[in-house]
């Protein structure tokens, strides 16, 4: 039987598609497969430094001495102008230079914040005093401050301290403590804590990733390295479980006796960052996690979890015996 022409297209199509894929070009493209001198230079520059020449960054310090002149002159001690950019000042990397003979910093910077302000200035002082220009960076820049880590921490665990306390005494509902019937809270402090752990292993096991991560940030946890992906899964559940965690305070409880459980996790969330955080830098957050989330569980699962619902009024209970809603005993 002989085939039909719209079946004869088919695979000559399919044997077309398989000799084009096999074919090899031999010939480079001059920008593509040719690279200048300087475009490798500035591809192993970018691969090592995170960065290179039309990067934005912002400044964070008060100010930032630039040096109008070339760096070769002043390595050699010639008098050279400078200006000064400010902080929050929105710059742009225009320029790098090595210079072997500068004993201080061989990498140059030139940056612009605009077209007649420009500058050279050297890369590890630059480094110090600006953080890349998007939201991200800003944030991890905030968060991985070790003294303001160290200052936060002693804050928020007197504040902490005082709000649990405080609770406490009114008898009011704390997580761990006197929680209410629903483990989100719970998972709420777990992943808070888990993520600190993770974050400060990053640090310390592949900080290369983590540099890279810092100026090149993203929120999709499928366009990163798994250890990156891991983590950014971590964040975004959190941010679903403190959702669900507070949808739970306001059907659970009143508005004001709501307000400040919520005013509590919030205290312990933070607690746990800070501490866990810092402690794992130093390889204590480990064991530290592991008691913590053995002891938040067991809060929950032998203090908080309801196990039985009341026959008579139909609220949930932790054990048999006299309901503390409508005073029935279940037996």
């Amino acid at each position: 039987m002989k085939m039909s022409g719209k079946k004869l297209l088919l695979p000559v199509l399919c044997m077309i598609l398989f000799l084009q894929s096999c074919y090899r070009q031999e010939s480079r493209t001059p920008d593509g497969w040719s690279p200048t001198e300087e475009q490798v230079d500035s591809v192993s520059f970018y691969s090592t430094h995170h960065y290179t020449i039309n990067y934005n960054f912002v400044v964070t310090a008060d100010s930032l001495q630039l040096i109008v002149q070339q760096p070769s002159e002043a390595v050699s001690g010639m008098l050279v102008d400078t200006i000064y950019i400010r902080q929050e000042d929105r710059i742009v990397v225009a320029d790098i230079v090595t210079l072997s003979v500068d004993t201080v910093d061989s990498v140059w910077v030139e940056v612009a914040r605009d077209q007649n302000t420009m500058g050279w200035i050297h890369e590890k002082e630059m480094l110090e005093n600006v953080a890349p220009d998007n939201v991200i960076s800003r944030f991890i820049d905030f968060f991985s401050d070790k003294h303001l880590l160290f200052m936060l921490g002693i804050v928020v665990l007197c504040i902490a301290l005082f709000v649990v306390s405080k609770l406490y005494k009114d008898n009011a509902k704390i997580v761990h403590f006197r929680d209410i019937d629903s483990f989100y809270p719970t998972l709420l402090t777990l992943l808070v804590s888990a993520s600190a752990v993770f974050y400060s292993t990053i640090q310390l096991v592949n900080p290369e990733s983590w540099c890279h991560f810092y100026y090149h940030p993203t929120l999709n946890p499928f366009s990163v390295p798994l250890h990156l992906g891991l983590f950014l899964l971590s964040v975004w559940a959190i941010v679903i479980v403190a959702l669900a965690a507070f949808d739970d305070i306001r059907r659970r409880l009143p508005a004001w006796q709501g307000i400040l459980y919520a005013i509590g996790l919030a205290a312990v969330c933070s607690v746990d960052y800070v501490v866990l955080s810092v402690s794992t830098l130093y390889y204590v957050g480990y064991v530290i996690f592991l008691i913590y989330a053995a002891y938040a569980l067991w809060r929950y699962f032998y203090f908080s979890r309801s196990n039985y619902v009341c026959g008579n009024c139909g609220h949930r209970i932790h054990a048999k015996g006299r309901c503390p809603h409508c005073g029935a005993e279940n037996v």
